[in-house]
């Protein structure tokens, strides 16, 4: 099979690309390079398969000969709100826009990437595909946005789609921003570690290769939407704690108020993935993160 994978040279899609690779498949990438996401780490992920530099909201969009795509390209993070909300517009919802399009023109199926954070602060945890979404960031509002667009052009013009709700994916080549890769690397550097809200946060933290699984399932396999969240739920401070023992060192650790738009908590119902995709997760959370940690240790002691 021949597929595009957008983001690709992003923390999941880096990963993706390569599963892909190692199945068989013919891959090509996509991706912006945007300098939200170190265009270094971008770079060193996307060696070893093509790559194209694409604006997907302006520039051509090219299917010929493509099977499928997976959607994963977009711009992350719950801090949305205020002046940059223009680039999430940009690169979630006009981006996402013109791909269905082109997509359902071309008669490409399409595996589209969206978020636990259109659940907001869900009514019922665990959380299932049929909760009312309720998203408390521009964030999640686009993602949000994003679902309607693919089901309205798969109404109106054929357009085969699938969707994934990713929950809080983490490990290797996760975004320097993300928490876990923050406390990673503060104590890596002996640095202090910036905590948003009191660290009670729950997540349904959802190891990377999990999560990629998961994809590639819905993909072969879903139809309609699924959750892709982990089986294992924790506390900010509870991660914080296994992280310490991994490195055998204390965090210090300097508290802030919680991020406006930040989720308390998120747990993944994920019945329908299992009876449908085949598909669970299975890397516990200690595993993955002693992952993420080894991959982060390594790139401190090679500077």
């Amino acid at each position: 099979m021949h597929y595009l994978v957008t983001g690709a040279a992003g923390f999941i899609g880096s990963h993706l690309a390569e599963a892909l690779r190692e199945d068989g498949h013919d891959v090509v990438g996509l991706d912006c390079f945007t300098d939200y996401y170190d265009v270094g780490l971008k770079e060193e992920n996307a060696r070893g398969f093509e790559i194209r530099r694409i604006d997907l909201a302006r520039d051509r969009i090219d299917l010929d000969g493509v099977d499928g795509v997976f959607h994963l390209a977009g711009q992350p993070g719950v801090r949305s709100f205020g002046d940059v909300f223009e680039i999430y517009l940009d690169r979630n919802v006009l981006a996402s826009q013109r791909l269905f399009e082109a997509a359902a023109r071309d008669g490409v199926r399409v595996m589209f990437a969206s978020s636990s954070s259109v659940y907001g602060d869900a009514e019922a945890y665990p959380t299932a595909e049929d909760a009312p979404p309720r998203p408390v960031s521009p964030y999640g509002i686009t993602k949000l946005t994003c679902e309607h667009l693919a089901r309205a052009t798969a109404r109106s013009f054929g357009l085969d789609v699938v969707v994934a709700r990713y929950f809080n994916a983490y490990g290797p080549r996760q975004r320097p921003d993300m928490a876990f890769t923050r406390i990673a690397m503060c104590l890596a550097e002996n640095r202090r570690f910036d905590l948003f809200g009191d660290g009670l946060q729950s997540r349904s933290f959802t190891y990377v290769g999990d999560v990629v699984r998961g994809t590639i399932a819905a993909m072969d396999r879903g139809s309609g939407t699924y959750n892709i969240g982990g089986g294992e739920e924790a506390t900010m401070l509870e991660t914080i704690a296994i992280f310490e023992e991994l490195a055998g060192r204390p965090l210090e650790i300097c508290s802030h108020p919680a991020v406006p738009g930040d989720q308390r908590r998120t747990k993944a119902d994920t019945s329908l993935a299992r009876a449908e995709l085949g598909w669970e997760p299975t890397t516990t959370l200690r595993a993955g993160l002693a992952a993420q940690w080894e991959w982060v240790a390594a790139r401190v002691a090679a500077r």
